[in-house]
């Protein structure tokens, strides 16, 4: 599929006792790669609200995608796909993670941030530096 102009999407970076959860894909892109949860923006909705309704559509974790992490561009100009993405960051969250759509999805694990599957998303290569940077200033922080 060919588009015209960018699609916008809404990822999160759900962090439980140090761990990263992440969901693995089943269809493209990037059928096989370990991602963050998330999904597209539906019209007249926010982002963050988009976000929170992914993750609990993915999931079943209910959370508050409040925090903006960073964001970031999927370009992949050979597919014609252009993603555009608010990535947001949670450190609580309510229940325990399960897949839900099983048809979408077949793997899902909290990770260390030093023991990450490969491969992982483009979104998610994205926004890593993003989220170790902001883990290690909070530890600088919390040094001082």
């Amino acid at each position: 599929m060919s588009l015209d102009e960018p699609r916008l999407g809404a990822g999160v970076a759900i962090l439980r006792d140090g761990r990263l959860l992440l969901i693995r894909r089943r269809r493209e892109p990037e059928a096989g790669a370990w991602g963050l949860p998330g999904g597209k923006v539906d019209l007249f909705e926010t982002a963050a609200d988009a976000a929170s309704r992914e993750v609990l559509e993915e999931t079943g974790l209910r959370i508050e995608a409040s925090e903006l992490l960073c964001v970031v561009d999927q370009i992949d100009r050979k597919a014609g796909h252009h993603w555009f993405a608010p990535v947001y960051v949670v450190e609580g969250s309510c229940g325990e993670p399960r897949i839900v759509e099983p048809e979408k999805h077949d793997g899902l694990e909290w990770f260390a941030l030093d023991a990450l599957p490969a491969p992982l998303t483009a979104p998610t290569l994205g926004a890593l530096p993003h989220l170790r940077e902001r883990l290690s200033r909070r530890s600088a922080d919390a040094a001082s």
